[in-house]
């Protein structure tokens, strides 16, 4: 297997080098108390990481698949977009402000740790692969894949445009 840990080192490394803008990673809980005196659903910080694209980098080198996305804002109330998709949407936006965020702040939630064993890159369940040669491939949403390495530093790339 190609040297990972190495690669995901290169990358932060990298994304630090340019300033590359990070985002806050949450985890929503349900409200405390008891019936009706319970309070609202909020989120509550676990980190930050890099989005990119499909993948989350977080300091560390840890990798997780993307989830959910939501700014901390009081959202207004809709009157064209009452779909529950548009609901549940502005739902985790005033879970996100009162969570500890920044207003406006970008928050990612509901996602999931890759794990990057030989054994699990192999099933290639996630977002990433091993092929034939050993090389760790991302899947993208059309279902293609390309390797990591090329992918993060196209990703990089992106960062540095800004």
């Amino acid at each position: 297997m190609t040297d990972l840990s190495g690669l995901l080192a290169r990358t932060i490394a990298d994304l630090e080098r340019i300033g590359a803008a990070d985002e806050a990673l949450a985890v929503l809980r349900d409200g405390r108390g008891i019936g009706k005196l319970k309070s609202k659903p909020f989120m509550v910080r676990t980190g930050r990481a890099w989005r990119l694209g499909v993948i989350l980098l977080d300091r560390s080198g840890r990798l997780y698949a993307t989830g959910e996305i939501t700014r901390a804002i009081e959202p207004q109330v809709a009157v064209t977009n009452r779909s529950a998709e548009a609901e549940q949407k502005r739902e985790y936006r005033r879970a996100a402000a009162r969570g500890s965020f920044r207003t406006g702040e970008t928050i990612n939630h509901g996602y999931e740790p890759i794990d990057v064993s030989t054994e699990a890159l192999r099933a290639g369940a996630g977002p990433l692969s091993l092929d034939d040669t050993d090389t760790v491939l991302v899947r993208l949403p059309s279902g293609s894949r390309i390797p990591l390495e090329r992918y993060l530093a196209d990703r990089v790339s992106l960062f540095e445009l800004d």
